[in-house]
């Protein structure tokens, strides 16, 4: 099918590299224009513009779709299909109506649960036992829109925010290209797109940094969960004399109780709202990432502190 793909991180990454590999004829990639990162601040492009430029597929990367001009441009294509995933940016509805098959969204997880920014940290911290990946036709809505394919995935005990996108992002792959086998030439095939139910919607609100400070005044299963959804990005931490360290790890403890935020023992058990959380894996700054017993060979945390 001609293509246009419309997508930023490596989860979107994903997807186009199976696209190309199945065969399809991608006219063009949209991507957020490059942005500052890493310790230097340098320029980067995002890793599909990257990807795309290598393999000669034209890249565009407009600050918005406010302009007339850069609609004109997309229409322009005259795609089949556009394919979004991660891409960034508001689509207006004369982007969605201008393929031919309109507008597919890659979203992870099982809407309509979900639906929203972060997806997987949210599954994650409410416990969830299963999420997956939602192939969607885009309509006006924040991801409202008709469902064509879904495939399910179940959450591991110990996943993480990281390896929990790095899963999903190769089923969303393999799901839409399984999607678009079902596209002819004449419309939708012998797929149909169906309407979200009403019932069971929840929404994954973008995550605040102000959240990857620990709270301990949570529940320590809560508190748990959310150093695994933020793991590595953006990292749940805690600040002991005046250093900020990240709890790459983490385990619940049993019932100690006590005022919340407050070391019980040597081993680095700290009290929580209910129940206690023990970091079992942390990273102090400028530090490779260490057990907590190593931690605390070198610096003071001693029973009574409390963590802020």
């Amino acid at each position: 099918m001609r293509l246009i793909f419309m997508g930023t991180p490596d989860f979107a990454l994903a997807a186009l590299m199976a696209l190309a590999a199945a065969g399809h004829d991608v006219v063009a990639a949209y991507t957020q224009p490059p942005r500052r990162a890493g310790r230097g601040k340098a320029v980067r492009p995002s890793p599909v513009q990257a990807w795309a430029e290598a393999r000669n597929i034209p890249v565009r990367t407009p600050m918005d779709f406010a302009g007339a001009d850069t609609v004109a441009g997309f229409a322009g294509l005259e795609a089949e299909a556009a394919i979004v995933a991660a891409y960034g940016l508001i689509l207006p509805l004369a982007v969605l109506d201008a393929p031919v098959h309109g507008c597919f969204n890659i979203h992870a997880s099982l809407l309509p649960r979900w639906r929203g920014a972060a997806p997987i940290q949210r599954a994650i911290q409410a416990g969830d036992a299963e999420t997956g990946v939602t192939i969607m036709q885009m309509e006006a809505g924040l991801d409202t829109g008709p469902i064509l394919l879904q495939r399910r995935m179940a959450i591991a005990g110990d996943a993480t925010g990281g390896a929990l996108h790095d899963a999903l992002a190769v089923l969303g792959a393999e799901t839409i290209v399984e999607a678009l086998a079902w596209l002819d030439g004449s419309g939708l095939g012998t797929l149909t797109p169906r309407l979200q139910p009403r019932a069971g919607v929840t929404y994954a609100r973008k995550i605040d940094k102000a959240e990857a400070r620990i709270d301990w005044s949570q529940p320590a299963v809560q508190i748990e969960r959310t150093v695994r959804a933020f793991d590595p990005v953006p990292g749940a931490f805690f600040e002991a004399g005046g250093q900020r360290i990240r709890v790459l790890g983490a385990e619940v403890a049993g019932p100690e109780a006590g005022p919340p935020g407050t070391v019980r023992d040597d081993c680095l058990t700290v009290a929580c709202g209910e129940g206690a959380l023990r970091p079992t894996l942390v990273q102090r700054q400028g530090k490779a990432p260490m057990s907590a017993a190593d931690l605390l060979r070198g610096f003071a945390i001693p029973p009574g502190t409390v963590l802020s």
